[in-house]
């Protein structure tokens, strides 16, 4: 595995020895899920694949934030296939029980997408929409910004190096326990503006022994105006191993 691969899964499976699991109302409180894939193949096809994933989240009084950082790297004969890495922040401030305000910013690159790198911002309102026993539904809105930088190749071909737009943003976040030992979730996320930049991600995570757990997910990626021979949806199936801290 090269020296920068190497980096990469240690950078998104590191754990921070603080870290605690579960958040009490009112006091400082911080806990994280670390998620880990790879596969790696020799011989007649060489093949490298791994997939991290560092989601943190932190409570203190009426502020609720959220910190992620999500790696995806794949490697066929030595010709990269894939490259995506993300990083977002968000602080959510409690109104009340069910209301609260949110601010959000994200930086990801993926160069198989024709753009350097994505910036979108957003800031507004959420609620939770419904609270059962064993699940609920959040649901956020507001205003945000999109910029995004295209690479130099389409760049001079095009004759402009960005893009940019204002957008309504938008998410659904739904999360179920199934059992003692399992939960399901789905997320919808919605930038629209000159175009729709979406993503959904669906995840079943069972708990294997203790803090660590199977994770499968589906991921769908969609973009309503891609550049030219770019197509509109990317689809990203995993299966991780995921420890809670």
């Amino acid at each position: 595995m090269k020296p920068t691969l190497l980096a990469i899964a240690m950078l998104m499976a590191a754990p921070a020895a603080f870290a605690q699991s579960d958040f009490v109302e009112g006091e400082a409180t911080f806990g994280a899920n670390a998620e880990l894939g790879a596969t790696l193949t020799t011989g007649n096809t060489d093949t490298t694949s791994i997939k991290g994933r560092l989601d943190m989240k932190h409570e203190i009084g009426n502020w609720e934030n959220q910190y992620l950082l999500e790696g995806l790297y794949k490697e066929d004969d030595e010709e990269v296939t894939a490259k995506r890495y993300l990083g977002l922040a968000q602080g959510n401030y409690r109104l009340g029980t069910h209301s609260y305000l949110f601010a959000t910013g994200s930086y990801e690159v993926d160069p198989f997408t024709g753009y350097d790198y994505k910036i979108n911002s957003a800031a507004g309102f959420g609620y939770r929409l419904y609270q059962g026993a064993n699940s609920f539904l959040d649901g956020e809105i507001g205003p945000g910004y999109q910029y995004q930088r295209l690479d130099d190749e389409l760049s001079e071909e095009l004759g402009y190096g960005s893009e940019a737009s204002w957008v309504v943003h938008g998410v659904l976040n739904y999360e179920a326990k199934i059992s003692k030992t399992s939960k399901f979730k789905q997320m919808f996320v919605a930038d629209y503006g000159d175009k729709l930049d979406a993503r959904s991600e669906t995840s079943i995570t069972a708990n294997i022994v203790g803090a660590l757990s199977m994770k499968f997910a589906v991921i769908v990626r969609y973009n309503s105006d891609p550049l030219d021979d770019i197509k509109s949806t990317d689809t990203e199936t995993n299966m991780t191993l995921l420890y809670s801290f």
